[in-house]
This record gives structure tokens, C-alpha cells and sequence, in this order.
């Protein structure tokens, strides 16, 4: 007779119903790294890396196969060189954490007239959730700016990385090089994290700019060298919440909020800072620019602390006649409204005896201009300050001192 111990049936059911978790609990593990793993890698389908065949077709094969999967997928560039002619990846895709992983680099076509019809040589588009990890690209602008240079008719050029109306955007460790014109556009985005990018241009590249920010909101720039021909930072109307920190920008034409006032109705730019940064030979410091025309364009709540100058040309400057090369100019007064400015702890070098230079509208002055502890000597003397149409206040050491006017006693001048 078989005698059956109940608690032996009880503790075998228990150790199988373990035993079933513990498998499915593996199998799920196992298929979410099956699909945390889901990477195509480019030479796997048929790019090659001889810098000399184009590998736009797989690109844009590889961005379909990883912009239709429902988890992440990441498309893998190798090291190597890999000619691209042009490529424009579309969203919105089924999943939200896609990577390009770029240990190679990425070169234009040196021929300007490859890109002459087309605005970006790489542009994302319509995206919510993109990672673009290391690598380099080379947009091979040399060519064509020796064209401009020779005054010849050249096309406009080709910015070599454009994001458009995406959100949730990382970019880290990607360095462009010789850029035909923008090197990184940032338009119509939110939620923006760039960290560790670098640029390089010559110093006297046209239009060269090294990250451009358009309508979009929520964006960091941090750790980030930039050298070029133009702005290192360029800040257009519509953009908000801009935070950069710990930039090294020089040679160039240093950071811009503007050029505002191209439009009579346009954004404004507001809640902007940058910190913590070092200009080296650059043409301008921090500068904000608009044109001298109507415009209901603003500039508000912006911050530039703890900086540092090296022989810059301009450290300090707001210029409400932009008009470069003094050509065309509209001649009227700037309708822009320039509010709320904050400068602190900037010290350093000037390379011209006026360091500050406030030339703002005579309609619309700026206002609640804050200066506070600046140090900045011209040839080992105290530079010189120049205001017109500039209100504000000053506190601890500024040096050169102050030319701000209060509000009840507004007046102009040069120290």
C-alpha cells in the first residue's frame, strides 16, 4: 500500500511552481536583452569604410529597420571613414530610444556643388527619444570657402548636422569638423542634453557657426570646445531655458544671443545662461545683437557668469545696429527689447581699449542691466566702458567702472 506524506506533495508543488517563475522570470530577462541588443551595424549591411563609396543608401536602409522596431535599436558606425552624400532620417518611429553609435567618421563630398541644392548634409527629423554617442563628422568645407573667399559665385552651403521638432535629444562626445556652414542646428526642439562636443573650423571660415539654437526650449550644452569662423553658440528668436556651462570658445565670433530683429514679428529669447566658460582670441564675448529696424523681438533674463577673457576684441558688448560687413543696413532705430541682463565675475583680457560696450536702441533702451565684480584690463591697464541708451546697476568691483544710467537720471557716455 503507498502511503503518500502530504507535505512531501506540498513542498514537490511549491519547488515546481518555483521553478516555473524562476524559468519565466529568465526567459523575460532573456528576451529583453535580446531586445535591449538590437543593433544593426552598417558594415554588416554593405557600407564600406574606404571613404570613397557611399554609404547613404544603407544608411537610410539601416534608420528604416531601426526607426520600425517597436524596442530600442541602435545603428552602429564602426571605425573607419564612410563617405555620405546626404541623409535625412524621419520620425516619428515606434520606439523612443534609438542610438547612433559612431566610432568612425563621416565625410562629405569635397565637390561644393554635391550639396549646393541641399541645406543639411545629415538632418533627424520629427524624433522623441535619439542618442548620438562619439564619432566624427567631416562636412569637407574648405572648398567652398575658398569660393566665398575668391568672390566667386558659390553656393550657400550645407550645415552638416540638423535637428528638427524633436524632444528628448542627447548628443555626446560627437565632434564636426570643417563644416561648410552651421555645424549643428538645433530647430523647433524641447529637452536637448549636449555634453562633450567638439567643433573645428578655420578662423576664418564663413557662416561656420558651431551649434545654432532655433525655437526650441529646454536645451544644456556642456563641457564643449568650439572653433570656427562665426558664433561658437548662436541663440535665435524662440529659444528658452538655454542653460551653457563649462564652454571653451576660440577662435571665433564668441556667443550670440541674436542676430533679433530680422522679422517685425518674431520670438523672443528668454531664461538664458552661461557659466563657468572661457573665451580665447574670439572677435566677441558674450554679445547680444539685433538689427536696426521695428521689431517686437525681446532678449530677457539672461545670465553670463563666472568667465573668463583672453585677448577678446569685445568682452562685453550689446550692438542693437548689427549689420555685418556695413552693407544694407536698415538705418532705423531697433524696436528689440533688450531687459534684465545679468553680468557677473568676468574677468580677463580685452584686445581693444573698450571692453563694455552698450550701444542699444534709442526707443527702446536697455533696461535692468546688472553688472557685478568685472575685471577687464586692456594692455595691462584698465579697459574702457561705453554706454548709450543702457540703464541698470552696478555692485561690488566692475572695472572698467560702470556706464549704466538709472532710470531717473538716464545720460550716455564713455569712461
Amino acid at each position: 500500500m503507498l502511503i503518500t506524506n502530504p507535505c512531501v506533495i506540498k513542498f514537490s508543488s511549491a519547488l515546481l511552481v518555483t521553478f516555473h517563475v524562476f524559468l519565466s522570470l529568465q526567459l523575460l530577462f532573456f528576451n529583453h536583452a535580446l531586445a535591449a541588443e538590437l543593433t544593426f551595424n552598417i558594415i554588416s549591411l554593405g557600407a564600406k569604410p574606404d571613404g570613397k563609396t557611399d554609404a547613404s543608401s544603407v544608411l537610410q536602409m539601416t534608420w528604416a529597420k531601426a526607426c520600425d522596431s517597436s524596442t530600442p535599436a541602435t545603428i552602429y558606425v564602426p571605425d573607419g571613414i564612410f563617405y555620405v552624400r546626404s541623409v535625412s532620417f524621419n520620425g516619428p518611429c515606434k520606439n523612443n530610444v534609438i542610438t547612433v553609435l559612431i566610432d568612425g567618421t563621416l565625410v562629405a563630398s569635397s565637390d561644393i556643388q554635391v550639396l549646393a541644392k541641399t541645406k543639411s548634409w545629415i538632418e533627424f527629423s520629427h524624433i522623441d527619444g535619439l542618442s548620438i554617442t562619439g564619432g566624427t563628422i567631416d562636412g569637407q568645407g574648405t572648398a567652398l570657402w575658398n569660393c566665398k573667399h575668391s568672390g566667386k559665385s558659390c553656393p550657400v552651403g550645407a550645415t552638416s548636422l540638423q535637428i528638427n521638432d524633436a524632444q528628448n535629444v542627447n548628443i555626446n562626445g560627437l565632434s564636426s569638423i570643417n563644416s561648410q556652414k552651421f555645424n549643428i542646428v538645433v530647430h523647433g526642439c524641447q529637452n536637448v542634453h549636449m555634453t562633450r562636443v567638439n567643433v573645428s573650423a578655420a578662423d576664418d571660415s564663413p557662416n561656420t557657426d558651431g551649434i545654432h539654437v532655433q525655437q526650441s526650449s529646454d536645451v544644456t550644452i556642456l563641457n564643449s570646445s568650439i572653433s570656427n569662423g562665426d558664433d561658437c553658440i548662436s541663440i535665435s528668436p524662440g529659444t528658452s531655458n538655454l542653460w551653457m556651462e563649462s564652454i571653451t570658445c576660440g577662435p571665433g565670433h564668441g556667443i550670440s544671443i541674436g542676430s533679433l530683429g530680422i522679422k517685425a514679428e518674431e520670438d523672443g529669447v528668454h531664461n538664458v545662461t552661461l557659466t563657468l566658460s572661457t573665451f580665447t582670441g574670439t572677435q566677441n564675448g558674450v554679445r547680444i545683437k539685433s538689427w536696426g529696424r521695428p521689431s517686437r523681438g525681446f532678449a530677457t533674463k539672461v545670465y553670463f557668469q563666472h568667465i573668463i577673457m583672453d585677448n577678446v576684441k569685445n568682452p562685453i558688448i550689446i550692438d542693437q545696429n548689427y549689420c555685418p560687413h556695413e552693407t544694407d543696413c536698415p538705418g532705423q532705430a531697433s524696436g528689440v527689447k533688450v531687459s534684465e541682463v545679468t553680468y557677473e565675475d568676468i574677468k580677463g583680457t580685452s584686445a581693444t581699449e573698450i571692453a563694455i560696450n552698450f550701444d542699444c536702441s534709442p526707443i527702446n533702451h536697455c533696461t535692468g542691466l546688472s553688472m557685478k565684480d568685472i575685471n577687464l584690463t586692456y594692455e595691462n591697464h584698465i579697459a574702457k566702458a561705453s554706454c548709450k541708451n543702457a540703464e541698470g546697476t552696478t555692485s561690488g568691483v566692475v572695472e572698467p567702472s560702470g556706464c549704466l544710467a538709472d532710470k531717473s537720471n538716464f545720460w550716455q557716455n564713455v569712461l
